[in-house]
């Protein structure tokens, strides 16, 4: 095995012509250079100086290994202040994934954050909802993902709570939803419903993770709902139920975001809430900028 240090100590001594001077170079004492010159030549298994006179001369061997040092030890500086530009947060890049409402409300105040603080570090964002970017964060496409999950409302399934378990879980926020119903309807002007009076209406559908919440809420509460539109856009649900075309519910924290147009907002009951969590993988924790954006995303998410 040939270490970077005896790498070193070969093209001192291949400069100066000798190992005192090598040693004087390096700040370090004769034997020691004539130690590490020693054991480079067992790792190479093959002669690398000669002594002629008061000065040492490189053999075939040894200038070929000096040829390659200089090539090596250069990328080896070039990796050392790379590494410590990134652990120093003056270089390194993070990649972000985010759901909809995640990306007009979090992310940007976060990002605008880090930004200032590290402009250094580059932040990329694309959009997925869970569990696809939880997907990408275990395939290696990103390094941190934002994901939200609901209670499981019936019970049903033990293992609910357990599908981060191999992540690490920053707690962001907690999300309430709200009913959104159109300006005339019969509820419109009420304080707050249950979600039982929506029973007869019409449904307008989020995302798949969303769809089947609302069947669980809405099958706990008695019926099933007849879902004649689903679509994760928020501007579309706002539209279409605008227009008179259903009911929804959807998260708060899409409001802050999208101005309903012919759309009411009403509390709904039984109180559903969903769980925001920005999530990475235990070893990608570790690293300075990754590190630094889960607490810009936990700032955005306590205001």
């Amino acid at each position: 095995m040939i270490e970077a240090r005896h790498l070193r100590v070969l093209r001192a001594v291949a400069g100066t012509g000798s190992f005192s001077a090598a040693a004087r170079e390096l700040g370090c004492t004769q034997p020691a250079v004539s130690q590490q010159m020693k054991a480079l030549e067992q790792s190479t298994g093959t002669l690398l100086l000669v002594r002629t006179g008061r000065e040492m001369r490189l053999t075939e061997a040894g200038a070929a290994l000096v040829r390659h040092a200089t090539g090596i030890l250069a990328g080896l500086t070039a990796a050392e202040e790379e590494i410590a530009a990134i652990a120093g947060l003056r270089a390194g890049r993070v990649r972000l994934v985010s759901f909809p409402s995640g990306s007009s409300t979090l992310v940007p105040t976060a990002l605008a954050e880090m930004r200032a603080a590290h402009p250094g570090t580059q932040v990329s964002l694309v959009e997925a909802e869970p569990p696809r970017s939880v997907e990408m964060l275990r395939e290696g496409d990103c390094e941190i993902a934002l994901a939200f999950r609901y209670p499981d409302v019936r019970g049903a399934d033990p293992s609910a709570g357990a599908e981060w378990d191999d992540l690490v879980v920053r707690p962001l926020l907690t999300d309430r939803l709200i009913g959104v119903l159109p300006e005339g309807h019969r509820l419109a002007g009420a304080e707050r419903i249950g979600i039982a009076e929506l029973e007869s209406e019409p449904w307008i559908a989020g995302c798949p993770r969303c769809r089947r919440h609302l069947v669980e809420v809405c099958e706990s509460a008695g019926f099933t709902p007849r879902i004649d539109f689903a679509t994760d856009d928020y501007p579309a649900v706002f539209g279409l139920v605008g227009a008179g075309l259903g009911v929804a519910v959807m998260p708060e924290l899409a409001l802050e975001s999208v101005r309903p147009k012919g759309a009411r907002i009403v509390p709904v009951e039984p109180v559903v809430q969903r769980e925001i969590v920005a999530l990475t993988l235990p070893d990608l924790a570790r690293v300075p900028a990754v590190g630094a954006m889960l607490d810009r995303l936990s700032a955005a998410g306590s205001r």
